[in-house]
């Protein structure tokens, strides 16, 4: 008996074509999100770095000036709200501190096309809040301490910061970030 000649598969080729073209197109989708997170990761990134540095730029406005500690006192700083349109106007201490602070917060430190501020984060908000107040008295000497927080929006949700800074203005308050720190106000007068 003669054995047929073997029959030859058509369209396997095809089939594998298709297979590895499906594989190919989950691999690219994943790192399109990858691509995707990692700019979102990016500027987060970048809105904690510039929050630091406007966070330190206001310690050292406070603790360079102790006699006027109370004056910095704010929950609006990168509103707006009652902001002098030229910082240079006002008065030395507090409140030009105040003014150039705000503007900072307000991205005008970098700007695009020439107009636009881009230079802080998305929606910035500086408080300054007295946390233990000055106790001169002879023998005491308990300097004031200040917090000085700066809020912003994020851009994914994550645990709602128990600061009060910047609270419900951002949407959801898992959308909130915060970073703060304590100043001392020295009494340099103190005995």
């Amino acid at each position: 008996m003669l054995m047929p000649a073997p029959r030859r598969q058509q369209g396997v080729t095809l089939i594998e074509v298709l297979v590895t073209i499906v594989i190919l197109a989950f691999g690219l989708l994943g790192i399109a999100v990858f691509q995707s997170k990692a700019t979102v990761g990016a500027l987060e990134s970048y809105q904690r770095a510039q929050a630091v540095v406007l966070l330190a730029d206001m310690s050292a406005r406070l603790q360079g000036n102790p006699a006027q500690a109370d004056a910095y006192l704010t929950d609006s700083a990168g509103t707006g709200d009652g902001q002098s349109a030229d910082c240079a106007t006002l008065a030395v201490g507090a409140p030009r501190d105040l003014c150039e602070w705000s503007s900072a917060l307000k991205g005008a430190a970098e700007t695009a096309s020439g107009r636009t501020n881009v230079g802080a984060m998305i929606g910035a908000r500086g408080c300054v809040e007295q946390v233990q107040a000055a106790n001169p008295a002879a023998g005491i000497c308990t300097p004031a301490i200040y917090r000085v927080t700066v809020a912003w929006q994020g851009l994914h949700p994550t645990i709602a910061p128990s600061l009060t800074c910047g609270k419900d203005l951002y949407g959801e308050d898992t959308g909130r970030r915060v970073i703060a720190i304590q100043v001392v106000a020295p009494l340099l007068d103190c005995s």
